[in-house]
Order: structure tokens, then sequence, then C-alpha cells
């Protein structure tokens, strides 16, 4: 899946929300790695400038912002901030996302607002202001990080699953609102990756091993094969696939 140039993205300008670690710093080393220029943002200035030491050492520039996704004015700023330092915006990786377990009785306001406001509205002002940036340089790519549970739901998770039910919503829509533009809009679902988000669940053995028993490969992701995905769906070996939500997952969804 991905390219196959040690170089396919040379030049090329990306930006990554959620990017301090896991899934977000695995990806910025990857397309760094490429050739590309990477903006690293998030709301953890430490494990930011973490990520961009990383970029560095995998061969690219690398710039770190910090920003809170759910702040249309934080996003604004960070895709002004990319323009002006490294002069336009061809591809968005959209990973900034929080999880919280509640059964649907027990959902409150604080927790619909924290993630929705991240989740979602994260996601949707993100591609406002990026497509808008991308619009004036001829077009580009936007990934946007869902997850396994916007296709199959599961158990007490009913706000995340609706999140990221959201998040392959709007990918689908935006695609087909920019197809013509020179704009790729695509979603990746990925299953249990090992990451931070996940690690409460992996480190209880009986949730692991019901968990691990889901995927049909009977084991988690690494950060690292969702990177390979992002790559793909951001180059240009993909050039007739937009709108789509790809399923990175062992099976699970099969």
């Amino acid at each position: 899946m991905p390219t196959s140039s040690n170089n396919a993205f040379a030049d090329k300008v990306v930006l990554i929300t959620g990017g301090t670690a896991g899934i977000g710093r695995a990806t910025a080393v990857a397309f760094a790695r490429q050739g590309a220029k990477v903006v690293v943002s998030g709301r953890r200035e430490i494990e930011g400038e973490e990520s961009v030491a990383l970029v560095g050492k995998a061969g690219g520039k690398g710039l770190f912002v910090r920003a809170d996704v759910s702040r249309e004015e934080d996003v604004a700023a960070l895709v002004a901030r990319t323009v002006e330092h490294f002069g336009r915006l061809d591809i968005a990786f959209n990973n900034a996302g929080v999880l919280e377990r509640a059964l649907t009785t027990d959902i409150t306001v604080e927790s619909y607002e924290h993630i929705f406001g991240i989740n979602v509205r994260g996601v949707a002002f993100s591609m406002k202001h990026q497509i808008a940036a991308m619009l004036k340089t001829g077009g580009g790519s936007v990934v946007n990080n869902a997850s396994v549970l916007g296709i199959r739901p599961y158990p007490e998770l009913s706000l995340y699953n609706a999140s990221k039910f959201a998040v392959i919503g709007l990918t689908k829509t935006a695609a087909l609102e920019f197809a013509t533009k020179g704009i790729r809009v695509n979603a990746v679902c990925p299953a249990i990756i090992e990451t931070d988000m996940t690690a409460i669940a992996r480190e209880d053995e009986q949730t692991r091993n019901a968990l691990l028993l889901a995927h049909p490969v009977r084991r988690f992701g690494a950060p690292e094969e969702v990177a390979d995905a992002v790559l793909w769906l951001s180059s240009p070996t993909s050039g007739f696939v937009t709108g789509i939500a790809l399923p990175v997952d062992g099976g699970l969804t099969a």
C-alpha cells in the first residue's frame, strides 16, 4: 500500500493534528522519510517538539504549532502558520481525537461537549480552513482519522461511536463537494492500535484476550501500519480514490 519512492512527498507540506504521539507521530515520521515538510500540532508542547525532532532525524523539515482543535481560532491560526512557514499546504491528516467510556444512560453534557468538540468540531473546522488553503494552490489531500467504531459500534462507547460516524459523514460530504476542485478527502478507520489511547484496554488480560479474538489476524495494529494507509491515501497512486472510509483493522469489520 505505501508508495515505493523514498521521495514520494518531496517538497510537499503536510499538516498533522494530534501529532504528539501514537498514530500521529508515526505518520509524521513516515512522511518525513519520503521528503515531506511536516507541521505537527497538538496541545502538548514537549511531546510535539519530540515529534519534530524525530521528523528531522527521518530527513524531513518539521515545525510544531500548539493548537486545540476544538477551538476554530486555533485551527485557523494553525493553517495560517503552516502556510506562512512553508508557503503552502498540500496534505492534512486530522488525527486528533479523544475517547471516553460510558453507557448511553450515563451521557453528560460535559462528556458530549468534550468528545464532539474534539472529534467532530475539530475535524469540521480543520477541513474548513485546510481545504480553503489547498484551493489556493491547486488542490490537495485530506485524510481524517475515524475508527472502525464509525462503521461498527461497540457498547458503552455511544458518544465516541457517534462522533466517528460523524467523521465519516463529514469526510464523504467534503469529498463530494470538492471532487472537481483537485481535493480528495478520505478517512482511515483503525481497529485496536498499540497506542496510549488503547493501553488500558490492552493491559487488562480478559479485555485484551476478547479484543484479540475480535481481530481475525489475532494481533493489534502498529501505528506505522495506519501511517502507511494515510500515506497511500495522500499519494498520487490513490488519485482515483476519494470519499472512502478505509478499514485498517486486521479483518475486524469483515
